[in-house]
């Protein structure tokens, strides 16, 4: 099968959406806006299919991702996500996936409100990937 992202063979990941029968490369999967859900059932979507956040908020002007503290842009996209407990903290997906590697499934929280429970559920949903240590 041909990779939705890179056009290479070889994809051996599905979107489980059942109309829907693009595949793609684990590697190709963040650069082409993939979602890989790493629990279980441990879903994959495809660009058109991914999930995105239920959260209706826009970032301030001048919203700076507290992780980097670069800019993160004016709207959600792929890579610029917002907490759902707060919905003021707005960071960078790979701020956030590097955070969730190092910190792990127990001390995980949104940096700003510190919310915990909330905040993993939505992590593990829109694909950012929680070690349990």
């Amino acid at each position: 099968q041909r990779c939705c992202v890179c056009g290479q063979t070889g994809a051996t990941i599905t979107c489980c959406d059942t109309d829907c029968d693009l595949g793609f490369h684990l590697p190709c999967a963040k650069e082409g806006g993939c979602v890989t859900q790493f629990i279980p059932p441990y879903r994959a979507f495809c660009p058109g299919h991914s999930p995105e956040q239920a959260v209706e908020a826009t970032p301030e002007p001048d919203t700076k991702c507290p992780i980097c503290m670069e800019p993160v842009g004016d709207r959600k996209t792929y890579s610029t996500m917002v907490c759902p407990a707060c919905k003021t903290t707005w960071f960078h997906r790979d701020c956030i996936q590097g955070q969730a590697l190092c910190a792990g499934i127990l001390s995980l929280q949104c940096p700003l409100c510190r919310n915990s429970e909330a905040f993993l559920v939505e992590m593990f949903i829109m694909g950012i990937r929680i070690p349990f240590r």
